[in-house]
């Protein structure tokens, strides 16, 4: 184990104070020592918890014994608070969506490049089980080439909480779960994004996005659906992934669901007579003989959201000559083709139409 970090918390809301809780109980190579908030109630919580409350954003930002710094404010304010904290020698991880929009981000970006500071967003979800299952039956070809991929996260409480549901915050479906999903979406395939077609809904908000429809197409082809929604009482799988090989579903969090796949040992021959279903006759749409198929568990995959700040650990080890250099998980670069591509579904809702990109 290389050093201990010393950390501090901006923004000690319900996620700020979640990184807290997850440092201190989870990741021993950083210690949380302070946070600062606008509010004076969390300042408060804060030193419940025991933490130092910092008086303001300046005393936080000068403190030298500080490391690392988290930022966990609403979205509106990410751009100046990285840069800031940046330009003060801190090393810096911020919340997700990073920006506004790509060209907020460029800027943060380029601080970090010019003071040589560590960097990175906090996409958390890249960890979550359901996701780690299908990109493992992915990478190891369990069901042959994927060429639709359909992901969705759906809920029925119509309102979102909190800033998610102010325009001036950054708030709306879009940038809070669409963020996480198209985030998976561009790591587990690592293709250019070549057209998206956005359907943004404003049902119970004039100001946000709160039921939306994506699609999304990559470089060799593949096609995927991204759904999210507040107004949904029967709910699709969370994944659905077709591939050459097998299908796989996802049912929930869960993560029930199976993996149906072609039985190369049993052929299926065409009869002479139509099949009758109870919608008719067809031969295209007709039942597949059960010993063609076989049916099989998902992968078991092992995941924890620890390990995003463990590497973040890791790769100060090696900037501070520690430990081996270590590449960070959440690059920058990474984020910003995301954060391309979310300007580019708001653009095609605009228009009302889909767009050719490259990105």
């Amino acid at each position: 184990m290389g050093k201990t970090y010393k950390h501090a918390v901006i923004g000690y809301g319900g996620m700020g104070s979640w990184h807290h809780g997850n440092i201190r109980d989870r990741i021993p190579q950083i210690e949380c020592i302070g946070a600062y908030d606008i509010r004076p109630e969390a300042l408060e919580r804060a030193k419940a918890n025991g933490l130092h409350a910092y008086e303001s954003i300046d005393a936080l930002l000068s403190d030298k014994s500080i490391d690392l710094v988290t930022v966990a404010t609403p979205n509106n304010f990410h751009k100046p608070l990285v840069i800031a904290a940046l330009e003060a020698g801190k090393n810096v991880v911020c919340e997700k969506p990073v920006a506004l929009n790509a060209a907020e981000l460029e800027e943060m970006i380029a601080a970090s490049e010019r003071t040589r500071k560590l960097f990175s967003v906090h996409q958390n979800r890249r960890w979550d089980r359901d996701y780690r299952i299908i990109k493992e039956a992915i990478d190891t070809g369990l069901i042959g080439r994927p060429y639709f991929i359909e992901s969705r996260v759906q809920g029925s409480r119509g309102s979102m909480f909190g800033w998610r549901g102010y325009k001036v915050n950054g708030g709306g479906m879009v940038l809070d779960w669409g963020v996480h999903l198209i985030d998976q979406l561009m790591d587990m395939i690592r293709e250019k994004v070549v057209a998206v077609n956005a359907d943004l809904n404003y049902i119970f908000s004039g100001e946000v996005d709160d039921n939306v429809k994506l699609t999304l197409r990559f470089e060799s082809g593949i096609s995927a659906i991204v759904e999210f929604s507040t107004n949904c009482f029967i709910n699709h799988p969370r994944w659905h992934v077709s591939g050459t090989a097998a299908t796989a579903v996802v049912d929930d969090w869960s993560c029930k669901g199976r993996i149906v796949k072609l039985n190369t040992d049993a052929k299926m021959e065409w009869g002479e007579d139509i099949v009758y279903t109870e919608a008719g006759p067809t031969r295209t749409m007709a039942p597949r003989p059960k010993e063609t198929l076989a049916e099989l568990p998902l992968p078991e995959v092992h995941t924890d959201w620890s390990d995003y700040y463990k590497n973040i650990a890791a790769v100060l080890d090696g900037r501070c000559g520690e430990g081996p250099e270590t590449e960070l998980i959440v690059k920058p670069q990474q984020c910003l083709r995301v954060m391309r591509v979310i300007d580019a579904v708001f653009e095609s809702d605009r228009i009302g139409h889909g767009l050719q990109v490259n990105i």
